[in-house]
């Protein structure tokens, strides 16, 4: 199989930007990496661990490159637009972190831009790429659940990672930002069936009492056209030091012909000892008890990274690189996500339910 070789510009060299150029510069295809971030003293630190080939404080500069080929975007939340569709006017393939955007409009600028192009644009929900929820996508592929006719679900985590995120960026609220997740796998699960109506309720005290106009809890009822019905909530202000690392998720699909349970809660991998365990999204913060793996993008284990980032990253270069399949989230998949999380804070926010596509 021919391999086609890559020049990779990161967009932003914070946690995620970090990993995914640390996935870029041990990929054999990747021959050209740049790095940049606001901060040049940042963006220089990465170059150095990654052995990158240029690093800058312009954006522009490592996207425009002339040996880069493929960007990477991993800005904050409410960054994405420009260096998106930099990249996308110069029919470079972009991969963004979720969500795409944080609004309906920025979306569909994207999108528009994609397609008048012709350049490939994929969306970094990297909870596809949990082993537990690729099995799931291949048993309903199968037609070993039948045809789906409910999915229930529940995330939760820190109040302490949630400030972390909203101190980052006050809209990235933990619905827009973590409930997306899987509002996506509830898509893609129900692939191809399209969602038409959302009612959601919200509660909470603490991200407001940390002065953020954001609910503690929210719960959602998705309706789609064939009937089907998906519950989804989220809880982010557990105590600072319960003992997740990442988030706790449970999903339950039923169908027709069975039903899947996906327990994701990692409480079955425990930690205790008196050295102290790093919490890697939060500087400082150390726990005595943790669950393992349950850090949301993956782990470091004897040398290298592992879990979904590491794996969507790889199967993203590798699909630039060899044309292997990509079943990432494309950007009309992510923009129905969009959509149905503004619908969830509307929802939450009025008390009535949202119509969606209107």
């Amino acid at each position: 199989m021919d391999t086609h070789e890559l020049g990779i510009a990161v967009v932003g060299s914070g946690r995620i930007g970090s990993l995914r150029a640390q996935m870029a510069a041990s990929h054999p295809a990747v021959k050209f990496l740049a790095v940049s971030d606001l901060s040049a003293d940042r963006a220089a630190g990465l170059a150095e661990r990654t052995k990158a080939d240029f690093s800058s404080s312009d954006n522009m500069a490592v996207i425009g490159h002339p040996q880069v080929n493929a960007v990477i975007v991993s800005t904050s939340e409410h960054e994405h637009l420009e260096p998106v569709m930099q990249a996308l006017e110069l029919g470079k393939p972009v991969l963004v972190e979720k969500p795409i955007a944080l609004t309906l409009a920025d979306a569909d600028k994207i999108i528009a831009k994609s397609e008048s192009t012709g350049t490939p644009l994929f969306v970094g929900y990297a909870q596809r790429f949990k082993r537990r929820y690729l099995s799931a996508k291949d048993q309903i592929l199968e037609g070993r659940v039948g045809n789906i006719t409910a999915l229930t679900g529940r995330a939760c985590n820190t109040r302490a990672q949630g400030i972390e995120i909203l101190k980052r960026s006050a809209t990235a609220t933990p619905v827009v930002d973590v409930l997306t997740y899987w509002v996506d796998v509830a898509g893609w699960f129900l692939e191809g069936i399209r969602p038409v109506e959302v009612t959601a309720r919200g509660h909470g005290t603490v991200f407001r009492e940390a002065g953020f106009d954001v609910n503690d809890a929210t719960f959602a009822l998705i309706t789609y056209e064939n009937g089907a019905v998906v519950n989804l909530g989220v809880y982010f202000a557990l105590p600072a030091h319960a003992p997740q690392l990442g988030m706790g998720v449970r999903i339950e699909v039923y169908g027709s012909e069975g039903a899947l349970i996906l327990n994701d809660d990692h409480t079955d991998e425990l930690l205790i000892t008196n050295k102290g365990i790093p919490h890697a999204y939060i500087p400082g913060l150390q726990f005595q008890t943790a669950f393992l793996s349950s850090s949301t993008p993956g782990n470091w284990h004897l040398g290298d990274y592992w879990g979904p980032v590491a794996d969507e990253s790889r199967v993203w270069l590798d699909h630039l690189s060899r044309n292997r399949p990509c079943p990432m989230a494309t950007a009309r998949e992510a923009r129905q996500t969009l959509e149905i999380t503004l619908a969830i804070e509307e929802s939450a926010r009025i008390g009535k339910a949202i119509k969606l596509g209107q």
